[in-house]
């Protein structure tokens, strides 16, 4: 046990406190001889409060020595052994300044939590802490190296340190914490590869290590985390293939999020059967080519697919039809093609998708008229974006029925036509983007009903007349484009009256008059 006493060297008169530097600037005075074992906590409790800088909230003014220890906000003891604390909860209070080195000293600690606060420097040694089982200092701006001495604590089940500032290799001994099922070191710097001896933990049950600056393929050895649920690793520069070891998790894992990496070559065509329990698979931002996986309709329960940013070629599978829990389908910046008839069944098929909220085929290769059918696509649609195809032709009026839409793009297309016949059903909408088609006629008195509207886009068109002077009732408009248009006539005052405006565009047209 480390010793709570100070010793003193040859010259009496000089006082050095070996285990608690500095402590309260010796404002208090302690004589260790005379503490029992289960007192020693509310020292270490103090010290630990002495290094917070700030305390917006005021939390510590109840840490005082007049209120047992076990008593304080934060501080929970034990039940079975009196006075020695057991967990250390302070969260979200802005607190800010360095984690003492007390904190280790806390031998019957078993969960430390200090998430969401403002602590620096480096983590504090822990590795006498063999009860702790729990330890969350995430959303912090510590920084320095995970040390491996963090291994000692024997007991962990939890390690969450993402959202801070650390820095190099993620520790190959990590592998020790034979316990540990959840690791999320997500969001710092770390770099190097995945450490192969995390396929030891196989108690793991979720893996994030996304947005940090890991390189190198994804371990096959990761394969042998058959209880793995979770596994996020986007947002670095990974390479290689799809990681088929994966496969090996058929029967646990519900969420892979693989985004934003190197990752290329083409996705396994049974991917679908391979991990029959998948609910959320994130490949986006990434390399990947060929087709898209008719599979994936087999996998029941999948509920959100993002696969854009890619290189995906060939027609998009009927087959996603299936998914009737599916509420994200992000297929954008893909060569996905429909040329024809039989290419485009797959829209067809997406109104079978009642849980669909969501729903991005935007800046592919999609030629051809919005098929008709697009009013029976989900009645929660909030989403739809078609945007940078070579769509032509008028917009079916029954996308009118889509009435809790609040985000419709068609933008950059060959779409021609008015918008009478629809464009006044969607009263939810707050993003409209319809530039850069053929769009004619007169600008819709319809569209003073949108009165949600944020951004609305109509430039580069075949739009004429006048502005509707209900324009004045899109009070939350934030950007208007008209521009490039055969517009006539005098500028709305009404156009004047909303406040919320900050970016007007109605170049290249035949307006007069000024706004006032």
């Amino acid at each position: 046990m480390v010793s709570t006493c100070p010793k003193r060297p040859g010259n009496p008169g000089v006082l050095i406190l070996l285990t608690l530097p500095l402590l309260l600037l010796g404002a208090i005075k302690i004589n260790c001889a005379t503490l029992p074992d289960n007192s020693t906590d509310v020292l270490w409790l103090q010290a630990f409060r002495h290094e917070i800088i700030s305390d917006p909230s005021g939390w510590f003014s109840s840490w005082n020595s007049s209120a047992n220890h076990c008593l304080w906000p934060g501080v929970r003891c034990s039940r079975a052994h009196l006075g020695r604390v057991v967990a250390l909860q302070l969260v979200g209070l802005n607190l800010a300044g360095q984690i003492s080195s007390s904190i280790g000293n806390l031998t019957f600690l078993r969960t430390l939590n200090l998430s969401t606060n403002g602590f620096s420097g480096r983590l504090p040694p822990l590795n006498h802490l063999q009860k702790l089982q729990v330890l969350d200092l995430s959303v912090n701006q510590l920084q320095d190296s995970i040390p491996d001495a963090i291994t000692n604590c024997s007991s962990l089940r939890i390690v969450d340190l993402a959202k801070n500032i650390l820095v190099g290799e993620i520790p190959p001994k990590l592998s020790l914490l034979y316990n540990l099922s959840h690791l999320r070191l997500s969001r710092n710097k770390l770099t190097g590869i995945i450490p192969p001896t995390l396929g030891n933990i196989t108690s793991i049950q979720r893996l994030v290590l996304s947005y940090n600056n890991l390189t190198g393929s994804i371990p096959d050895e990761l394969g042998k985390l058959t209880n793995m649920r979770n596994v996020a690793l986007g947002g670095n520069r990974l390479s290689g293939g799809f990681p088929r070891c994966l496969f090996n998790l058929s029967k646990s894992l519900q969420v892979l999020a693989l985004e934003s990496n190197m990752l290329s070559k083409q996705l396994p065509p049974n991917i679908g059967d391979a991990l029959p329990n998948l609910q959320e698979l994130f490949l986006n931002t990434n390399v990947f080519e060929g087709r898209i996986p008719a599979s994936l309709g087999n996998v029941s329960g999948l509920g959100r697919i993002q696969l854009e940013i890619n290189n995906l070629t060939g027609e998009i599978p009927s087959s996603l039809g299936k998914l009737s829990n599916m509420y994200v389908l992000n297929l954008r910046n893909n060569n996905l093609e429909a040329i024809d008839i039989q290419s485009w069944e797959f829209f067809s098929a997406l109104t079978n998708c009642t849980s669909l909220e969501w729903l991005s085929l935007a800046e592919n290769q999609l030629h051809g008229a919005i098929p008709n059918t697009i009013g029976n696509l989900s009645s929660i649609l909030d989403y739809l974006y078609l945007g940078g195809n070579e769509l032509s032709g008028t917009v079916p009026p029954s996308i009118g029925n889509l009435r809790n839409l609040t985000f419709l793009g068609l933008g950059n297309n060959n779409l021609t036509g008015t918008l009478e016949e629809w464009i006044g059903k969607l009263i939810k909408l707050k993003h409209l983007n319809l530039q850069m088609n053929s769009f004619i006629g007169p600008l819709s008195s319809f569209l003073g009903q949108l009165t949600h509207l944020i951004d609305l886009d109509l430039g580069n068109n075949k739009f004429e007349g006048p502005i509707p002077s209900n324009i004045g009732n899109l009070q939350q408009l934030s950007t208007l484009n008209l521009s490039s248009n055969n517009i006539q006539g005098d500028i709305p005052t009404q156009l004047g009256s909303i406040t919320s405006l900050t970016h007007l565009d109605l170049s290249s047209n035949k307006l007069t008059g000024r706004i006032s």
